[in-house]
C-alpha cells in the first residue's frame, strides 16, 4: 500500500497551487454572496471562467470543456488542493458536478455546446429535477409526465427541493414519458428552459436558513418543450439518471472529509478554551470523530486505487453512508459537549477562504443541521444500505 501520490501527480498538484497562488481574485473583488446554488455573482462567474479558460476547472475533461485530459490521481489532488484551501470552483455546484457531466455523457455535440459549454463558463446556471412530492429517494416513482405531440413535449407535474430553480436558466428534469412501461422503464431526460410558458418556481426556505431561499417546488402546467431538447434516447432517461447520481457520488466523500477537518480543527480550540480537552468522556467522544475521519480517507483511497486499476469499487454507497452519518454523529457529540454555548449563532471559526460557500460560516447548532442534508443528497442513506445489502453483501432484494 501506497499513501503518497507519484512525483509527476505531486508536480501537477504544485502547478496548480502555483496558479491558484497568482490569479485567485483578491478579497477586495468577493464582497457579493450567492443566494442560492444557481446565484452566481459577476465576480464568481468571472472567477469560473477563468479556470475554465485555463484547464483547472475540471481537468479530467478535455480543453474544449474546461479541463486538460488530467488522470484520474490529478482529477484527486485538484479537488484536494481546492478543498485544503477552502475554494469552491462554483456556486452553482449541481450544475457543474451533475448536469454538465450528463450533458457531455449524453447529449449531442450541439446541445453540449449550447448548455454545457456555457454552464461550465458560468455563463448560465441550472437547477436538477428530480425529487416529486411522491418521489423523493425513489425516483423511479416520478409521475411528472411529458407527451411527445409533433416537435415537441407538452409536460405537466410538479418537482420539489429543486434547488436553486428560482435563480436557474433552466432545469435539467426526469420526466414519464411512457406511463404504461414498468417502473424503471419508460423516462426520459429534457432540458427545460426556466422562461418557458406554465413553468412556475416557488422557493421556500428551510430549518437551517429560513430567509435564505434555495429550495423551490417547480410547477409544470402544459409547458411545450422543444423535441430537440431531450437528453439521449426517447424512454432511456434511467440511464441518465443514474449516470447523473454517480457524477454526484464519485467524489462526494471529501466533502464529508473536509467537514471533520473543519471539526476537528475548530472543535480542539474550543474544547481548550472551555478547559474540556481533560475530560476523558469528553476526548473519547473527540477521538472517535478522529479515527472515524482517518477511516473514512482511507476507505477513500482504497475507492480511489481500485477505480485507478480499472476496478468497480463497492465502496462507493459505504463511504456515503458511512461519511454522512459519522460526519453528523460528530456534530451531535459536539453539541452535547458545549450544551447551551452550541446555540451561538457565531460561527465557530473563520472560513479558510473569502472563495467559500456558506457551509462554513455557520454555527456549530447550524452545521449540525446542515448535516442531516448530507444523509439525503445523492441517495438517502437507506437507499444506500439497501444497495450495500444487495451488491455487496449479496443479500435479497
Amino acid at each position: 500500500m501506497k499513501l503518497h501520490f507519484d512525483e509527476d501527480t505531486e508536480a501537477f498538484r504544485r502547478e496548480f497551487a502555483a496558479w491558484l497562488d497568482e490569479h485567485a481574485p483578491p478579497e477586495s473583488e468577493t464582497t457579493e454572496r450567492s443566494h442560492s446554488s444557481a446565484d452566481v455573482p459577476a465576480w464568481a462567474r468571472r472567477w469560473q471562467c477563468t479556470m475554465f479558460d485555463a484547464g483547472w476547472l475540471v481537468p479530467g475533461n478535455p480543453p474544449e470543456y474546461g479541463g486538460r485530459n488530467a488522470s484520474l490521481l490529478e482529477q484527486f489532488v485538484h479537488r484536494q488542493e481546492l478543498a485544503r484551501r477552502g475554494i469552491d470552483p462554483t456556486f452553482n455546484p449541481q450544475g457543474l458536478t451533475i448536469i454538465t457531466p450528463s450533458l457531455l455523457g449524453y447529449g449531442s455535440e450541439e446541445q453540449k455546446q449550447r448548455w454545457a459549454v456555457p454552464i461550465l463558463r458560468a455563463e448560465i446556471t441550472a437547477a436538477l429535477g428530480m425529487s416529486e412530492p411522491d418521489a423523493g429517494s425513489d425516483l423511479a416513482g416520478l409521475r411528472t409526465r411529458a407527451m411527445l405531440d409533433g416537435d415537441h413535449f407538452v409536460v405537466n407535474g410538479q418537482k420539489v427541493w429543486t434547488s436553486g430553480a428560482h435563480d436557474a436558466d433552466i432545469i435539467f428534469a426526469f420526466v414519464r414519458t411512457d406511463p404504461h412501461a414498468p417502473k424503471h422503464k419508460g423516462i426520459s431526460c429534457l432540458v427545460i428552459p426556466t422562461d418557458l410558458p406554465g413553468v412556475t418556481r416557488r422557493p421556500f426556505g428551510s430549518i437551517v436558513a429560513p430567509d435564505d431561499l434555495d429550495f423551490n417546488e417547480v410547477f409544470f402546467d402544459d409547458v411545450q418543450v422543444p423535441a430537440e431538447n431531450l437528453i439521449g434516447d426517447l424512454h432511456e432517461g434511467w440511464r441518465v439518471a443514474t449516470g447523473s447520481l454517480g457524477h454526484e457520488r464519485a467524489m462526494i466523500w471529501l466533502g464529508f472529509d473536509g467537514r471533520f477537518q473543519h471539526l476537528i480543527e475548530a472543535g480542539a480550540k474550543a474544547l481548550h478554551e472551555r478547559g474540556l480537552d481533560e475530560d476523558p468522556l469528553v476526548l473519547d467522544a473527540f477521538g472517535t470523530a478522529v479515527i472515524d475521519s482517518t477511516a473514512l480517507r482511507l476507505l477513500g483511497y482504497r475507492t480511489l486505487a481500485k477505480t485507478q486499476r480499472g476496478m468497480e469499487p463497492v465502496e462507493q454507497s459505504i463511504l456515503k453512508l458511512f461519511g454522512s452519518e459519522a460526519v453528523q454523529a460528530a456534530h451531535l457529540a459536539m453539541l452535547e459537549t458545549l450544551g447551551v454555548e452550541a446555540l451561538d449563532p457565531t460561527p465557530p471559526s473563520s472560513p479558510p477562504s473569502h472563495l467559500q460557500s456558506e457551509v462554513f460560516t455557520a454555527s456549530w447548532f447550524d452545521i449540525y443541521l446542515r448535516s442531516f442534508a448530507g444523509t439525503i443528497a445523492g441517495g438517502t442513506s437507506q437507499i444506500q444500505r439497501n444497495i450495500v445489502a444487495q451488491h455487496v453483501l449479496g443479500l435479497p432484494r
